[in-house]
């Protein structure tokens, strides 16, 4: 009996001791599942906020106006470590669209400008200069004014952003500069300037009604391309004639991302940035910013286009005025520009018009996207060349039937002739006889 109880306590102890070693091994188990099971979330959240681009750099079709060297010294930044040292301590996440984008040196630069002589603009960020490198290549390097108080904030905005947008109707980022306190951006050299250097400046000769229309489409396109085609979205906040580009073929390009946003960020705006004149009324009122804020900006540039009147300087005021008069659709040849001349195809106009109107409407839900702009522009242009290659088929028609009928009386003629001389010598025969 004694022995008896021995073994069951020997037993009793040897399975308590067998089951605490089974519950560590589950506690053990299952905090390894979990770790794991974080790490794959983690990775899945880093890898969702890496932007895969369909038309990434190694896709876009217009870089720059040359062919791009590269023994001005540039550097792919293509880790980010090195990329953090420059961005200022920004988080990875921020760094890594920027990766793959050329950094040149002080030195390289300097060089190129001339000692920084070259001045060709100036900005709310700073001066912009012309530079040639060592390979040729006309570039525009903007560099960031030492007193500008948001300069820095947006020279990593457009690093960051423009590292993963390309298209051809925006401005696109070539490299960088972080040396010496400075930093610098290079853009592909616009050679024709502005749009607003074209629409008020003397140098420049009037734009034509047809080249308006187009400049409108490119800008609607590019816009397009930021609400649409990037990922995550991207809100410009700045669309104004002044940061439209036009490179040596008078197409237009977006310009300036220093307050451009991504759509995935927080809407709200402590402070109201942009430009008088642009501002939604809508985003001026509730300090939230969104893509229809960029679509209202986009109705005042196509008023602007039309009338040829700088925003700043009551241009809504005179749109509202003519609006009293034409509905919103039709009879907006008062407010055209007059250095037009009157060259302008009524029906575009009132087209035109009443697109840019519907893009500035009070409520911004009742705006048309972007996409919206580009279908309605795309069929105006569409229809102008349906017109036109009627207008040639009509005149190659009558050109065509005037040669035929100038054919027709020439044979008439010879006929005439040949019957004129059948009949005299029918005669000299007779009075032969």
């Amino acid at each position: 009996m004694k022995a008896l109880s021995s073994g069951l306590i020997i037993g009793v102890s040897i399975g308590v001791v067998i089951g605490v070693l089974l519950a560590i091994s589950a506690f053990f188990c299952f905090r390894i599942h979990s770790k794991r099971s974080q790490i794959g979330n983690s990775s899945s959240r880093r890898a969702a906020t890496i932007p895969i681009r369909p038309n990434a750099a190694d896709s876009c079709t217009v870089v720059s106006d040359s062919s791009f060297g590269t023994t001005d010294s540039p550097k792919i930044s293509g880790n980010i470590s090195n990329m953090s040292s420059w961005l200022g301590g920004l988080k990875k996440a921020n760094v890594l669209p920027a990766s793959g984008i050329l950094e040149y040196s002080y030195k390289d630069l300097q060089k190129a400008t001339c000692n920084f002589t070259a001045l060709i603009g100036q900005g709310a960020f700073g001066p912009v200069y012309k530079a040639q490198m060592s390979t040729g290549e006309v570039v525009a390097v903007k560099m960031l004014a030492t007193d500008s108080k948001q300069g820095e904030k947006e020279f990593h905005t457009e690093v960051t952003l423009l590292g993963r947008l390309h298209h051809r109707n925006l401005v696109n980022l070539i490299g960088y500069c972080a040396e010496k306190g400075q930093h610098m951006l290079i853009y592909v050299y616009m050679s024709k300037g502005s749009l607003a250097s074209h629409l008020y400046g003397e140098k420049h000769e009037p734009l034509s009604w047809n080249l308006r229309v187009q400049i409108a489409l490119d800008v609607a396109r590019g816009v397009e391309y930021l609400h649409d085609g990037a990922v995550p979205p991207v809100i410009h906040r700045d669309i104004k004639s002044s940061n439209i580009l036009l490179d040596l073929s008078m197409g237009a390009r977006v310009a300036d991302f220093g307050l451009s946003r991504e759509d995935m960020l927080n809407r709200h705006a402590s402070n109201i940035r942009g430009t008088f004149g642009y501002l939604d009324p809508e985003y001026i009122s509730s300090r939230t910013f969104t893509k229809k804020s960029d679509v209202y900006s986009f109705g005042v540039l196509l008023f602007e286009l039309i009338a040829g009147r700088n925003p700043q300087q009551g241009l809504m005021e005179y749109v509202e005025l003519a609006a009293m008069n034409t509905e919103g659709k039709v009879g907006w040849e008062e407010i055209v520009d007059p250095n037009l001349g009157g060259k302008f195809d009524d029906q575009e106009l009132n087209d035109v018009a009443a697109l840019a109107y519907k893009c500035v409407n009070i409520v911004s839900r009742k705006r048309p996207s972007m996409r919206d702009n580009v279908q309605v522009l795309s069929r105006i242009l569409k229809l102008r060349h349906g017109r036109n290659h009627h207008k040639h088929s009509l005149s190659a028609t009558a050109d065509d039937l005037a040669i035929n009928m100038d054919q027709l009386e020439h044979r008439s003629k010879l006929t005439q002739h040949q019957r004129d001389e059948s009949m005299d010598s029918s005669i000299a025969d007779s009075c032969e006889l």
